[in-house]
């Protein structure tokens, strides 16, 4: 899943980083930076017994192309690091979310590649408002699909 966002941001134009379509809405940037943010600051707080430490995504935490990648690239490793040490029992375990609520740990973790890809399809609407072509998700784009199917006799 991380592979198939990363292939998104690698295809956001240099000077498009700070582009919003709407203004006061995230920017490219800003959807990269929120992503890597929520992912160190809040999950993997969480699960450690942590409150929230989200800082927001502004341009504060990264500036420019290849800083907000390597931020999103090095807050995704921080975040891993402590993933990998959650046992079987931590993850049946309770946490706490930022609202205060008591979640089981795994429950909690399985809503973070849900707020991913929810945010990787602003990413791919934002392109496609700009007219940029994203690579398809699993491969083949709803075009080819189409043909391969009617090729086949379906």
């Amino acid at each position: 899943m991380r592979q198939r966002t990363k292939q998104l941001l690698d295809i956001i134009p240099d000077d498009k980083m700070d582009w919003t379509p709407i203004k006061g809405k995230f920017t490219f940037a800003d959807l990269i930076r929120h992503l890597a943010a929520i992912e160190r600051f809040m999950y993997a707080e969480n699960v450690e017994g942590k409150p929230s430490r989200y800082p927001g995504c502004g341009k504060e935490l990264a500036d420019g192309r290849e800083a907000v990648l390597g931020f999103f690239d090095q807050c995704h490793e921080e975040s891993m690091a402590i993933f990998a040490t959650l046992t079987p029992e931590n993850l049946s375990g309770k946490c706490v979310t930022p609202a205060g609520t008591p979640i089981t740990t795994w429950k909690w973790l399985r809503l973070l590649p849900e707020h991913e890809i929810h945010h990787r399809g602003q990413i791919y609407t934002y392109a496609g408002f700009l007219g940029i072509e994203t690579p398809p998700i699993y491969g083949m784009t709803s075009e080819q699909v189409a043909d391969a199917s009617r090729g086949s006799g379906a």
